[in-house]
């Protein structure tokens, strides 16, 4: 009997394109399998200007799509994998993580202009705490100016001249096929640190599944990139990091080895707590071996006062 799969999607644009890949996927490994793309508008998807952290952070984007999961009305949901909290309630789970896409942060003009090249004064649009202090790092002279919606909004926010810059992820351009037509320059990750989880896709279903998904998701999975995001999230939740947190974090395997960087602000972004470690990886890559040295890299970071950032923020 042919898999038959309902894969549920928030409606914009980008996270329609996400799901498009992932059914994509599925379809390859799992040929004559049935799938359909459900929309599921969740209560983020409707506040469009208010603060996440204020109305209850990026949860907002994943409570509906989890409810459907729980209610049969989809088999397995799509989510950028940043958007989910740092730990997963267990009536659910991750069931996989496909290929990664570009990890790295991108300031977009409308000349391509860098982000330390713009004149003093220039607005940067962006609602993230983490892109705010990074970029002020990198040129103090910016007025930065709030700026929520989906991709193409923003795009079209910074071409009318709202703004003189915004700051977008990489792979949102990338999987909108928006690159061609946005004059961006993209931001070192090592200088500039992403979000937990940027870039990766995070197949969640319930916690019990038919051998059949079960088989479907095994076959779609990238096990160096559920390597990579196991150990960002677990440093997440090892330091308590909440939607609200002003902090990044990347893990890049590589030969062999994992290596970690983080940075955390407290949240009036006057002071910043930045570590980094490197260990040899999992042979098997194994999720928890990967988990295990993103916790290590938490507790340094805890002993260092990593707390007292987070209870300021």
């Amino acid at each position: 009997m042919a898999l038959k799969l309902r894969i549920g999607s928030r409606p914009s644009r980008l996270a329609l394109a996400q799901a498009e890949t992932v059914r994509r996927r599925i379809v390859e490994a799992a040929p004559g399998a049935e799938t359909e793309i459900v929309e599921i508008r969740t209560s983020g998807d409707r506040m469009t200007t208010a603060s996440l952290a204020r109305v209850g952070g990026k949860g907002l984007f994943i409570r509906e799509l989890e409810q459907a999961l729980l209610e049969r009305r989809i088999d397995i949901a799509v989510h950028s994998m940043k958007d989910l909290p740092a730990v997963v309630a267990p009536e659910f789970r991750i069931a996989a993580v496909p290929t990664r896409e570009d990890v790295r942060d991108a300031v977009v003009t409308r000349d391509g202009a860098s982000l330390d090249a713009l004149p003093e004064g220039s607005r940067l649009g962006t609602s993230s705490e983490r892109r705010r202090f990074q970029a002020f790092r990198k040129n103090s002279g910016l007025r930065i100016l709030p700026l929520r919606g989906n991709v193409d909004t923003r795009l079209r926010r910074l071409a009318e001249g709202d703004f003189d810059a915004i700051i977008v992820a990489m792979a949102a351009l990338r999987r909108l096929g928006r690159v061609a037509d946005a004059a961006f320059a993209p931001l070192d990750e090592r200088e500039f640190i992403p979000a937990g989880g940027q870039a990766a896709l995070a197949i969640e279903t319930l916690a019990e599944i038919a051998p059949a998904l079960e088989r479907a998701m095994v076959q779609i999975n990238d096990a160096g990139a559920r390597y990579e995001t196991a150990a960002e999230r677990a440093f997440l939740a090892a330091i308590g990091a909440s939607c609200a947190t002003p902090v990044g974090v990347r893990a890049l395997l590589k030969d062999s080895r994992l290596a970690i960087r983080a940075i955390l602000f407290s949240g009036d972004g006057s002071r910043e707590l930045g570590d980094e470690i490197e260990e040899p990886a999992d042979v098997d890559l194994a999720p928890s071996a990967a988990e295990a040295i993103g916790i290590r890299l938490g507790e340094r970071m805890l002993a260092r006062g990593a707390a007292r950032l987070i209870s300021n923020d």
